[in-house]
């Protein structure tokens, strides 16, 4: 057995156990939601719920996700808490499939949910495959492993269940091993293009004698791209930096009338699709050079024409013989590609405004956040007389990469230092959030939408001030995160807790204590659980109090939804639980009330930890100024000048930086002339500051 993949599995079990124990869970439910939220993250899917139902007659299941495209992904594990690796034999893999597939089978033709027990999240997801019987245009079954897949499986070819098109995948822990050691890059597309369109895309070659660079011109028949979508769905637009907004959204409205009114224009009226691969293979093919082969395809503009296109087909039963649609295809190194791409994805999203944030790992807001993670001691708590830090993942897989080159002895210093149950990433982040800032239904309809709205949230407040973010907010974002698990632990441990919905419940209970605290001019006491790391027991008890209130309305959603996890996506979830507030503060103690601050501490608190952010903004600010040589500043205000972009008060900034070291910008200048060079850049002046 390879040895490496021993380690990686020895070193995986000791994770589990120590995630089991700090999550309170078993040790099934730490390996499926941990495989699940990391799925998740690496962008294989969209979302994760955990819903674990067994039967005696063999029907499973241990999670399941419904996309908005009436996808439907189902999740059974294999696992045992096994202490050496073994191997995942075909057998096996045949029975945990047909296991899922008896589950699905049951839940859409036999009426499984009439045997279920009506509040368990097994009812709810049975019912909701029985009430989309006739929507559900796919299902995704997945097999989460601690085994080693056997060599002789190499495929499993899609087939149908129930009259529904079904695939098969299977993350065995080599596959996992695979995907986080990939330096936090997604697992690529492999596209064959010739065997699964039966031709390859002819194209014209659009790029320089450029290493690292290559470009093609390709005109895309539509059922190409609609059929792309349909297998591959939001995984080819893992780069976009919009996800598909329904017809509703007048531009889609234009797309589709075009669809079905005016095939043959829709070349001409339709802007095309940007799009960056890793690698291609091409041939000549009756004289013309031809892409056979396509490694890691994403579409980083024009994804809502991509699926456009394929809801017109599906819903519309539109022909889309008569459709092409213009492909600029840009063909990056690995290399070159963390840093090339967003910056495509970025030009390229022009049609509507982006904002900055929406390429979130490089945002400043991000290097900030990852900044005071690496600087900002924890406060000791709970007995422990050694403090330690928080390790904010900006970018995925930053966790492991700084361990990878370290010996034995200065991995333990690390993870003194950084415990793994204190490293957290941007979705952790967002969820944290998002719920404190009325917005729970974002935070139920998964990680990615939930950090899609927080990043947009958080590039307008960081435009309007970006000091707003200190080391205030990042104490306090410690806090809540402290609170959420915290509260995660709290639910578990409940008489009324059945073992289901507990995410829901955190989020809305957490969302539900911050508006009652609001109403009241009063906070939760941010600062002083951050210096204790722990939370008083007058808090805890009323948060119980919230939860419990918050259960008992989530698990009666109204007529027409059966499947709770859905109904907690919706606004009027949200909507429905405030009108019950009067009723859930006449509920809390005394003592709980005077465990909560005035809203105006926390308010001077925040004005002064932004005073001492924007003097170490300037400071930051005038170390990078100082840093750059006087002539490249001459060279900016040459360019500027000649572009016409150069305003009296650019050329007053941009003298004094010239006369550096003599004379020194303060740091409000400082920033603005950091503005100067964003500015110069665009065209076409890099200057390393």
């Amino acid at each position: 057995m390879d040895q490496s993949v021993e380690d990686f599995f020895q070193s995986f079990r000791s994770d589990l156990s120590i995630g089991a124990a700090s999550n309170q869970r078993f040790a099934l439910t730490e390996f499926v939601e941990s495989l699940g939220a990391e799925l998740v993250e690496s962008g294989f899917v969209e979302g994760f719920e955990h819903c674990h139902y067994r039967a005696s007659r063999g029907a499973r299941v241990d999670g399941y996700w419904f996309a908005e495209d009436d996808v439907l992904d189902l999740y059974i594990a294999d696992f045992d808490a096994r202490a050496e690796l073994a191997s995942l034999p075909k057998t096996d893999v045949d029975a945990a499939f047909k296991r899922l597939t008896k589950f699905f089978e049951a839940s859409k033709d036999k009426d499984l949910a009439a045997e279920l027990e009506p509040m368990s999240p097994e009812y709810g997801l049975a019912r909701e495959i029985a009430d989309r019987s006739t929507r559900i245009r796919k299902i995704n079954l997945v097999l989460l492993s601690e085994r080693v897949l056997s060599e002789r499986i190499q495929s499993i070819d899609d087939s149908t269940i129930a009259g529904v098109p079904a695939s098969f995948h299977i993350w065995d822990i080599t596959r996992l091993q695979r995907q986080r050691s990939a330096r936090g890059q997604k697992e690529p597309l492999d596209l064959d293009v010739s065997g699964m369109f039966g031709r390859g895309l002819s194209c014209l070659p659009a790029h320089l004698d450029t290493d690292g660079y290559m470009a093609y011109l390709i005109v895309v028949p539509g059922d190409v791209l609609a059929s792309l979508y349909e297998k591959y769905g939001a995984r080819l637009l893992e780069q976009n930096v919009r996800t598909f907004l329904q017809a509703r959204a007048g531009v889609n409205k234009g797309i589709r009338a075009s669809i079905m009114n005016e095939p043959e224009m829709f070349f001409a009226y339709n802007n095309g699709v940007t799009a960056t691969a890793q690698s291609v293979e091409t041939s000549i093919v009756d004289g013309q050079l031809t892409i056979t082969r396509l490694l890691n395809l994403q579409i980083v503009n024009g994804g809502q024409t991509t699926a456009s296109l394929f809801h017109a087909r599906k819903k519309d039963k539109a022909d889309l013989s008569k459709i092409s649609v213009q492909m600029k295809l840009s063909v990056i190194d690995g290399s070159g590609a963390e840093a090339i791409v967003p910056k495509i994805s970025q030009y390229a999203n022009t049609q509507n405004k982006v904002n900055d944030a929406d390429f979130f790992s490089n945002h400043p807001f991000h290097v900030r956040m990852e900044t005071f993670s690496r600087r900002i001691w924890v406060p000791a708590g709970n007995g422990s007389q050694k403090e330690t830090k928080c390790f904010y993942e900006r970018a995925r897989g930053q966790y492991a990469d700084a361990q990878s080159a370290l010996t034995a002895a200065e991995q333990r210093r690390f993870l003194l230092e950084y415990p793994k149950h204190q490293m957290f990433t941007k979705t952790d982040l967002a969820k944290f959030e998002n719920v404190w800032e009325d917005h729970p239904s974002w935070v139920n309809r998964g990680a990615q939408k939930n950090f899609a709205q927080f990043a947009k949230r958080i590039g307008e407040e960081w435009t309007r001030s970006a000091d707003e973010f200190s080391e205030f907010y990042y104490k306090r974002a410690i806090a809540r995160a402290l609170i959420f698990k915290s509260t995660e632990q709290l639910v578990s441990e409940q008489a009324w807790y059945s073992g289901g919905y507990r995410a829901n419940i955190v989020a809305y209970a957490l969302a539900l204590l911050s508006e009652i605290a609001k109403q009241r001019q009063q906070s939760v006491d941010f600062q002083k659980i951050w210096k204790s790391q722990k939370i008083e027991n007058a808090l805890l008890d009323g948060i119980a109090v919230i939860a419990k209130f918050v259960h008992s309305d989530l698990v009666q959603p109204p007529a027409g939804i059966s499947n709770v996890t859905e109904w907690c996506k919706r606004v009027d979830c949200w909507t429905r639980l405030l009108t019950g507030q009067a009723t859930v503060e006449k509920m809390l103690s005394a003592e709980f009330w005077q465990s909560l601050v005035p809203l105006d501490t926390q308010k001077e608190e925040l004005q002064g930890a932004r005073r001492i952010q924007k003097i170490d903004d300037g400071l930051e600010a005038q170390r990078r100024v100082i840093a750059v040589h006087v002539a490249e500043w001459s060279r900016v205000l040459s360019v500027l000048k000649s572009k016409g972009q150069l305003t009296s008060k650019d050329r007053d900034l941009l003298n004094i930086a010239m006369q550096i070291p003599s004379k020194v910008p303060s740091g409000k200048q400082c920033i603005a002339l950091l503005e100067i060079v964003e500015r110069a850049r665009l065209e076409g002046v890099v200057v390393a500051a």
